[in-house]
C-alpha cells in the first residue's frame, strides 16, 4: 500500500440535497472546460461533489472525467481553505482533454473563487 495517496484532506458530497444547497448559493465561476460552485459549510472540512452529465459521453468517459477532476482536487487540497463545499461540473469540451488541461482549468477556477491559501 502506498501511503499518502488517500483522499484524506477532503470528503465527498453524496446527497442531492447537498448538491442543491451549493447550487442555490449561486456563487459560481466557469471556463470552457468546467463550472465550479462554492459554498461555506460551517465545518473545518472540505467536501467535493463532481457532476458529469450524460450529454458528455458514455459511462466510461464520464467516470474518467470524474477521476481526473477528483485527482486534480486531491493534489491541491492541502492548499485549499477549510470549511467549503465545492461542486465541479464538467462541460462537454472536457471530453478529449488530458489531465494537465483539466488540472489547469481547476486551478484557474480555484483562483477565481479565491479558495487557495496563497490568495489570502
Amino acid at each position: 500500500m502506498v501511503i499518502g495517496l488517500k483522499y484524506q484532506y477532503f470528503e465527498t458530497l453524496k446527497s442531492n440535497n447537498d448538491f442543491k444547497k451549493v447550487y442555490n448559493n449561486k456563487k459560481s465561476y466557469a471556463n470552457k472546460l468546467l463550472v465550479m460552485y462554492v459554498k461555506k459549510n460551517g465545518t473545518d472540512t472540505i467536501r467535493l461533489g463532481v457532476s458529469v452529465s450524460k450529454k458528455v459521453g458514455n459511462s466510461i468517459v464520464r467516470h474518467r472525467l470524474a477521476r481526473l477532476i477528483r485527482e486534480s482536487f486531491r493534489l491541491h487540497s492541502k492548499n485549499i481553505i477549510r470549511g467549503l463545499d465545492v461542486v465541479v461540473v464538467a462541460r462537454a469540451s472536457l471530453k478529449g482533454c488530458s489531465y494537465n488541461e483539466t488540472d489547469s482549468a481547476m486551478l484557474h477556477l480555484m483562483k477565481l473563487h479565491k479558495i487557495m491559501k496563497e490568495d489570502l
